[in-house]
């Protein structure tokens, strides 16, 4: 598995390890995941599977290019190889489209037959009832955060134009029976879980069941939600009693135009700060994620957006210029449009700290130029302690000292990370 990311943020890739899960017992599985280790390619293998988004398919055709020069079988899969399989295709001598499960044993048993289709595809979405437990057992957890990875639903109802999870995933909740959940949770090592689900709140009555289950095993997690998460105030108390430490919170934008150009209409800039002080009050961080360039977006949004990230206090916060990731309906706009600078821009590295589209209301260099003096200064030292130290602090002051270590770790491993960009 590919992967580009700042190597503050370790997280063992759960997708990998239930791949595994789904390979039959009689043959030998190895995983090798690019952030912490160097791929051996004269190890003596027979099948190649590579996982990739769009961020690092130059880096995954790089990967498949070098086995297949070996003789080796290459198959993608992943986020890129589904939304765009007949580039994938070219690169691999299979491309698996959409969730393994249910075409990942064919592929396998094609494989052994000597007969690998060029695609595989699933009819429909599979279902979340009797996943098989992931094969963490094949890492070295050492080398990650000490978090174990869970995953509880898949898919989202919202159609926000620039996301491709419901292109990926569907547009409805899937959902893990809760009893399977806790079944999985019993079996892990750390204190600590990621709950991988794109909107750990997005099924409210789901959401408030696994809650209340929760509660008895004492575990601290932390995982992503919508601005919706405000409106039950006994949702929040469950989140709070259940062991929530921090969520990230899309919040993408303080324009309400913006917003509504997006399809993002769940989302209430004039309720942002409420969001904030509410999860404050319950004792939950927030990671907050904001994108510049949609087109309500002039020079003036950065100055905006950072004083809003001081006042609300957040805990972390994402400043990333606009991406449009092919699959989506913004990427289609915006093609249309004649405002892509290069139209298969994951290819030629483009997307790799580079505007790869023409913002309306300001320069291309503008929009990169704000976005870093945003990050410059919400992750100085001055701004870390002064969001450490301040008022909605006091609602989290039975922090541990492993709470402690993550807002450290991570506002300094984004300054790392955006200093690098």
């Amino acid at each position: 598995m590919p992967r580009l990311i700042n190597q503050e943020f370790r997280l063992l890739p759960l997708n990998l390890a239930m791949l595994a899960s789904l390979t039959p017992p009689d043959i030998e599985v190895s995983i090798v995941d690019e952030g912490v280790e160097k791929i051996n390619f004269d190890e003596q293998v027979d099948l190649v599977g590579v996982s990739c988004t769009t961020t690092v398919v130059p880096r995954a055709y790089e990967i498949a290019a070098e086995y297949r020069k070996r003789g080796t079988k290459v198959i993608l899969g992943g986020t890129h190889p589904t939304l765009i399989p007949q580039e994938a295709i070219k690169h691999s001598d299979s491309v698996c489209i959409g969730e393994a499960e249910g075409s990942w044993g064919e592929i396998i048993a094609d494989f052994k037959k000597d007969k690998l289709k060029e695609f595989y595809r699933n009819d429909g979405y599979c279902s979340l009832k009797s996943l098989l437990t992931p094969r963490r057992d094949l890492f070295d957890t050492t080398r990650y955060l000490p978090i174990d990875g869970v995953q509880t639903s898949r898919g989202c109802p919202f159609a926000c134009d620039f996301c491709a999870v419901t292109a990926m995933f569907g547009h409805e909740y899937r959902l893990r029976p809760v009893e399977d959940v806790l079944a999985e949770i019993e079996t892990l090592k750390h204190k600590h879980i990621f709950f991988y689900d794109d909107n750990i709140v997005g099924n409210p009555k789901y959401s408030k069941e696994l809650f209340r289950a929760l509660i008895p095993y004492n575990k601290r997690w932390i995982g992503q939600a919508s601005t919706t998460v405000i409106r039950d105030p006994e949702l929040l108390k469950l989140l709070a009693k259940s062991g929530c430490k921090g969520l990230f919170v899309g919040f993408e934008s303080l324009s309400e135009k913006n917003l509504k150009s997006s399809l993002k209409k769940h989302n209430n800039p004039e309720q942002f700060k409420d969001v904030a002080k509410k999860l404050h009050d319950h004792g939950i961080a927030i990671s907050g994620a904001f994108v510049f360039g949609l087109d309500d977006d002039d020079s003036s949004v950065f100055e905006r957006t950072l004083e809003f990230a001081m006042d609300a206090e957040l805990d972390i916060a994402q400043f990333n210029w606009l991406t449009p990731y092919p699959g989506t309906p913004m990427y289609d706009r915006l093609r249309s449009e004649n405002r892509l600078i290069d139209n298969e821009w994951w290819l030629t590295g483009s997307g790799e700290g580079e505007v790869v589209f023409h913002p309306k209301k300001m320069s291309a260099d503008e929009l990169k130029e704000g976005s870093r003096w945003v990050r410059k200064n919400f992750f100085s030292t001055s701004s870390i302690l002064k969001r450490f130290f301040g008022k909605s602090r006091l609602s989290l002051k039975r922090l541990s000292l492993f709470d402690l270590f993550l807002y450290t770790k991570f506002n300094l491993g984004y300054r790392t990370q955006y200093a690098n960009d």
